[in-house]
């Protein structure tokens, strides 16, 4: 269906009550384009997933925050969830793993509550972006232009509001993906 992503390696930051739909669908449209996915969180075992707020499955969890370098991977995803992203925003070693990515130009792909975290960075100010609709004001307080589209794609960026915006956003994240790809492999 997408193009193909051999040896792209994404990062997954999630953490307790992430949105299910968020994380699971564009995982898995990422592994079908043949993207290395690995779910990071800031403890071990497994994450508690939801639909809206009632709880359902549980995922692994394959590498703990404290243990995770952002230099090993080619780009990163932040699903949503409010208590999700609510808890990873505060987390300071999060707002470092987000910052090096970006730094470096690597592609992010945010959903729903998910840019709370980049908001926590300080990496919003400038930036087109949207989001659930209730942490609208949160964004363009931190200085980000923000409009109620199903995604939006700025520079390295791809943003999204909620989980009926999956099809488009993880056509549009594959795309950003497979650019930033193909461009890293005509550099080396």
């Amino acid at each position: 269906m997408y193009p193909r992503l051999e040896g792209f390696r994404v990062a997954i930051l999630a953490t307790d009550l992430f949105e299910e739909a968020e994380l699971i669908e564009p995982r898995k449209a990422l592994q079908e384009a043949g993207a290395e996915t690995t779910v990071i969180a800031p403890h071990g075992g497994e994450i508690q997933a939801v639909q809206h707020d009632k709880k359902t499955q549980k995922l692994k969890v394959d590498l703990r925050l404290a243990e995770a370098d952002p230099e090993q991977f080619d780009a990163l995803l932040i699903p949503g969830g409010a208590k999700s992203s609510g808890a990873l925003r505060v987390e300071q070693l999060a707002q470092e793993f987000v910052r090096c990515i970006d730094q470096r130009r690597k592609p992010i792909a945010v959903i729903c509550h998910g840019p709370w975290l980049l908001v926590s960075a300080g990496l919003v100010r400038g930036r087109h972006l949207t989001s659930y609709r209730a942490i609208a004001d949160d964004l363009r307080n931190a200085g980000a232009f923000w409009s109620d589209q199903a995604v939006v794609r700025n520079e390295n960026w791809v943003s999204s509001r909620q989980p009926s915006d999956i099809p488009e956003f993880n056509e549009v994240m594959i795309n950003l993906f497979i650019d930033h790809h193909a461009r890293s492999k005509i550099a080396a």
